[in-house]
């Protein structure tokens, strides 16, 4: 154990770049840089999401959490955009990603490498996130929906875990990528460090 963490502090100080915000900003890492991360096996389905601050921040999470890749699915905004840059401080060079036409058809084709599809929706058969320990099968897809109507029904019949987090206010819901990163953290307790 002590070597692994060894290692990983090794991997991490001498290895893995760790860029400030103007630093990536303006970095235009290479095919080099991009396979110095070790990715987690996570991946996110963005459904439609309409909020350009949304999707840059989602793909600084899942540059915060390594994750192997983004789906950009449905009419929405796609890099290279400058609301996206902005909100996702650059990190959307860093990230892999690929636009998609329809949702259901990657899902599909994602259940088909093995890679088990979360959904995280408001949703009355929806498990709490508290209990993902005992529903969890890596690799995970995220499915994020659009911030007015949410995932769809079509969708949501797809999936193989409905996830949400409790709400005690008034408001119905919370936003959605800070949603992704309680569900993202929560997955990440269940794996080995790698760029921790």
């Amino acid at each position: 154990m002590a070597n692994y963490i060894t290692e990983s502090l090794y991997y991490i100080i001498l290895i893995v770049p760790r860029l400030n915000a103007k630093e990536l900003r303006k970095s235009k890492p290479t095919n080099e840089d991009l396979a110095i991360v070790k990715r987690n096996p996570i991946y996110f389905v963005l459904d439609n999401i309409i909020d350009t601050y949304n999707i840059g921040s989602l793909f600084r999470l899942a540059d915060s959490v390594a994750a192997t890749k983004m789906y950009l699915c449905g009419k929405m905004e796609y890099p290279p955009s400058s609301r996206i840059h902005k909100a996702a401080v650059g990190t959307e060079a860093w990230v892999p990603w690929e636009k998609e036409k329809s949702v259901i058809k990657l899902i599909k084709r994602l259940r088909d490498k093995g890679i088990q599809i979360i959904a995280v929706e408001q949703h009355p058969q929806a498990t709490s996130y508290k209990l993902l320990a005992t529903k969890i099968n890596l690799p995970v897809a995220i499915v994020v929906g659009n911030e007015t109507d949410g995932i769809s029904k079509e969708v949501l019949d797809e999936v193989d875990i409905i996830v949400e987090l409790p709400m005690y206010g008034i408001n119905r819901s919370f936003n959605v990528w800070g949603s992704a990163a309680v569900i993202c953290y929560k997955i990440l307790e269940f794996l080995p460090i790698t760029n921790r």
